[in-house]
C-alpha cells in the first residue's frame, strides 16, 4: 500500500520555499496553497535556516532564492546535501544565474518578479518529475522483490515465435521481431518493421503467453515491445506518449503508466 501512495497522484508533493523577499513570498504561495497536488512543508527566509530543516527533512521540489541575506542558494544545496529536494527550482532576480542554476542540477529557474502563469507552468513540470522519480523507485523495488523469487516463479516458458495463418500461407514470426500490437475484436493487429499481420487471437490471451518484462500494455488495446520505445513525451492527466524506434507514436493511457516498470528502471 505504502508503494501505491508514492506512486500515484494521491500522494502530496511537498514543497519547500526558501526566500528572503516578502513580495515574493506573497505571490508564491497562494498559487502553492491552490494546487491540490501539493502539500507546503516549510518556508524560510535564511540560507542556515533552510539548510537546518531540509537536512532535518526532505522535499520533494524545492523553490529555492539564488540571493539569500546570509548565503546564496547555491551554498543552500550544497550544505543541505544532494538528497534534500528531488526537484530544485531557482528564482532569481539575475538572469546570468540560470546557466548556474542548470550546473547545480536545477530542473529550471524563474526570473524575478515572477510571472504566475510561468511558476504554475514550471510546479508542474516539477510535479512531474517528481512521480516519475517515484515510479522508478518503486520499480527497483519490486524488481529486488522479483529476484528473490525461486528460478521457477520468475522464468516460465513465454512464446517465441507467432504463427500467423493467412490465405495461402502460414508465417511464423519470431517474437522479438514484434513491434507492437493493437486489438481488433478477436483479433490483433502484429505490427512487424512497418507490415502488419492479422492473428486470431484475442489480445488478452496473447498478452498472457507473451513475456512481460518485454512486452507491456499501455493501453487497453495495445501492447508494446519495451525494447522498441526510444521515448515518453507526457502529455495531461497523467498520459503519455510513447515513441517507437521507427517514430511511431503511441498512446500511453494514465491506467496503465505503471506497467512501463521494467523500461523505468533501467533509467
Amino acid at each position: 500500500m505504502a508503494f501505491q501512495e508514492a506512486l500515484f497522484e494521491s500522494a502530496p508533493i511537498r514543497v519547500g520555499v526558501v526566500d528572503g523577499e516578502s513580495e515574493t513570498l506573497r505571490h508564491v504561495l497562494p498559487l502553492l496553497d491552490a494546487d491540490a497536488d501539493v502539500r507546503v512543508a516549510g518556508v524560510h527566509d535564511t540560507g542556515a535556516a533552510a539548510v537546518e530543516a531540509l537536512r532535518r527533512e526532505p522535499v520533494d521540489v524545492l523553490f529555492l532564492d539564488a540571493s539569500l541575506a546570509d548565503m546564496d542558494g547555491f551554498q543552500v544545496l550544497l550544505d543541505a546535501g544532494s538528497a534534500c529536494a528531488g526537484a530544485v527550482v531557482f528564482m532569481t532576480a539575475r538572469e546570468e544565474h540560470a546557466l548556474r542554476a542548470f550546473e547545480a542540477g536545477a530542473l529550471d529557474y524563474l526570473l524575478k518578479p515572477l510571472a504566475p502563469e510561468r511558476f504554475v507552468q514550471v510546479l508542474g513540470r516539477a510535479k512531474e518529475h517528481v512521480r516519475l522519480g517515484r515510479l522508478q523507485h518503486l520499480v527497483r523495488q519490486l524488481a529486488g522483490l522479483v529476484r528473490t523469487l525461486p528460478e521457477p516463479l520468475r522464468a516460465p516458458r513465454y512464446l517465441d515465435r507467432l504463427v500467423i495463418r493467412e490465405v495461402g500461407r502460414v508465417t511464423l514470426l519470431r517474437v522479438d521481431d514484434v513491434d507492437w500490437m493493437a486489438a481488433e475484436d478477436n483479433y490483433v493487429q502484429v505490427h512487424v518493421g512497418g507490415h502488419s499481420h492479422l492473428l486470431r487471437q484475442p489480445l488478452r490471451e496473447l498478452e498472457a503467453r507473451l513475456d512481460p518484462e518485454r512486452f507491456v500494455r499501455i493501453h487497453r488495446s495495445t501492447l508494446v515491445n519495451l525494447q522498441r520505445v526510444q521515448e515518453l513525451r507526457p502529455l495531461l492527466h497523467g498520459e503519455y506518449q510513447v515513441i517507437l524506434r521507427d517514430r511511431t507514436t503511441l498512446k500511453l493511457s494514465r491506467g496503465y503508466r505503471e506497467r512501463l516498470g521494467p523500461l523505468l528502471a533501467q533509467g
